[in-house]
Protein backbone atom coordinates (compact mmCIF):
# COMPACT_ATOMS: atom_id res chain seq x y z
CA UNK A 1 0.00 0.00 0.00
CA UNK A 2 1.68 3.32 -1.17
CA UNK A 3 1.45 6.50 0.99
CA UNK A 4 -1.00 8.14 -1.48
CA UNK A 5 -3.49 5.22 -0.68
CA UNK A 6 -2.85 5.71 2.94
CA UNK A 7 -4.00 8.93 2.53
CA UNK A 8 -6.82 8.66 -0.12
CA UNK A 9 -7.91 6.38 2.96
CA UNK A 10 -7.58 8.63 5.69
CA UNK A 11 -9.24 11.78 3.69
CA UNK A 12 -12.37 9.17 3.29
CA UNK A 13 -12.85 8.31 6.63
CA UNK A 14 -12.39 12.26 7.22
CA UNK A 15 -9.55 11.85 9.93
CA UNK A 16 -8.61 15.30 11.33
CA UNK A 17 -5.51 16.11 9.63
CA UNK A 18 -4.08 18.76 7.57
CA UNK A 19 -3.54 17.20 4.25
CA UNK A 20 -1.72 20.06 2.81
CA UNK A 21 1.42 20.81 5.53
CA UNK A 22 1.00 17.38 6.80
CA UNK A 23 2.92 15.65 9.94
CA UNK A 24 5.11 13.00 8.86
CA UNK A 25 4.90 11.00 12.17
CA UNK A 26 0.74 11.00 11.83
CA UNK A 27 1.37 9.70 8.41
CA UNK A 28 3.92 6.72 9.39
CA UNK A 29 1.65 5.93 12.06
CA UNK A 30 -1.28 5.54 9.81
CA UNK A 31 0.71 3.85 7.50
CA UNK A 32 1.10 0.95 9.80
CA UNK A 33 -2.28 0.56 10.94
CA UNK A 34 -3.15 0.50 7.64
CA UNK A 35 -0.34 -2.40 7.34
CA UNK A 36 -1.75 -4.10 10.82
CA UNK A 37 -5.61 -4.43 8.93
CA UNK A 38 -4.44 -5.77 5.75
CA UNK A 39 -2.20 -8.56 7.70
CA UNK A 40 -5.52 -8.91 10.15
CA UNK A 41 -7.83 -9.71 6.60
CA UNK A 42 -4.83 -11.31 4.77
CA UNK A 43 -4.68 -13.78 7.75
CA UNK A 44 -8.99 -14.26 7.60
CA UNK A 45 -8.62 -14.68 4.29
CA UNK A 46 -5.91 -17.76 4.63
CA UNK A 47 -8.19 -18.85 7.39
CA UNK A 48 -10.93 -19.06 5.01
CA UNK A 49 -9.03 -20.76 2.35
CA UNK A 50 -7.73 -23.55 4.35
CA UNK A 51 -11.06 -24.24 5.53
CA UNK A 52 -12.55 -24.63 2.22
CA UNK A 53 -9.53 -26.67 1.31
CA UNK A 54 -9.63 -29.18 4.22
CA UNK A 55 -13.30 -29.32 4.19
CA UNK A 56 -14.82 -28.98 0.94
CA UNK A 57 -12.69 -28.86 -1.83
CA UNK A 58 -9.87 -30.81 -1.45
CA UNK A 59 -8.52 -29.31 -4.95
CA UNK A 60 -4.15 -28.15 -4.76
CA UNK A 61 -5.74 -24.51 -6.55
CA UNK A 62 -7.85 -24.18 -3.27
CA UNK A 63 -4.49 -24.56 -1.40
CA UNK A 64 -2.25 -22.25 -3.82
CA UNK A 65 -4.95 -19.47 -3.25
CA UNK A 66 -4.29 -19.21 0.31
CA UNK A 67 -0.52 -19.37 -0.44
CA UNK A 68 -0.64 -15.97 -2.81
CA UNK A 69 -2.49 -14.54 -0.20
CA UNK A 70 -0.18 -14.94 2.59
CA UNK A 71 2.93 -13.71 0.14
CA UNK A 72 0.75 -10.42 -0.58
CA UNK A 73 2.10 -9.10 2.49
CA UNK A 74 5.77 -10.29 1.71
CA UNK A 75 5.87 -7.37 -1.06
Amino acid sequence: MTKEEVMEMAKVAQLPYDYESGDPMWLDKLEIFARLAAEKERESCVKMVNYVYDNIVTDEHIRDMAFKISARGQE
